[in-house]
């Protein structure tokens, strides 16, 4: 249930694109599931996760600038903004705090196994996320400025969450293998 919840206003984004074919119909919806699913997620839990709320405020800055401006690149270079702005917390999670941020994310998804992975295994998969999302960055960039809008829209709801959904699957039995081969922590 919380998966198709997260996944709402994209859904949404996409099915006003489609049903209006504008671009600028479909983000005053993003905006407003982005609105509606924050106040829901608060009301639920009484907290919004750090990426969660940043995500959120970029949809609603860059989706109101291309709203006010009626330029819809500003729609079009947020996911960039995040996917960089988050390969750089990633990056900087290596030196700052005691476990890299990756480490503090997936903990629960290994569980009992997580005394088993080392730093460096957690340093090497944290790595691999700043790559990710620079490259997915730089991927929006390249689809924005070379292809129709419709193909960007088509890249933004099927090429990032096919790719996301492939990269943590792939990280995920990276990390289960790690957990599963190594020594138990004294």
């Amino acid at each position: 249930m919380q998966l198709i919840t997260d996944f709402l206003p994209v859904i949404i984004f996409f099915a006003t694109y489609r049903l209006s074919g504008d671009l600028f119909t479909a983000t005053g919806a993003l905006i407003a599931a982005v609105i509606v699913q924050t106040a829901v997620t608060w009301v639920r839990f009484r907290k919004l996760s750090p990426m969660a709320l940043g995500s959120a405020a970029l949809v609603i800055v860059f989706g109101g600038l291309t709203l006010i401006l009626k330029n819809e690149t500003f729609i079009q270079w947020k996911p960039t903004v995040f996917f960089w702005a988050v390969g750089v917390a990633f990056l900087a999670s290596q030196w700052i705090g005691a476990k890299p941020l990756a480490q503090r994310l997936m903990a629960s998804a290994v569980g009992d196994s997580i005394g088993r992975i080392e730093r460096s295994d957690w340093s090497k998969l944290n790595l691999a996320w700043v790559a990710f999302y620079l490259l997915m960055g730089a991927a929006n960039l390249a689809v924005v400025f070379n292809y129709s809008q419709d193909t960007w829209v088509n890249f933004k709801v099927y090429g990032i969450t096919g790719v996301t959904l492939v990269f943590v699957v792939a990280q995920t039995l990276w990390l289960s293998r790690r957990a599963g081969s190594a020594e138990p922590a004294p």
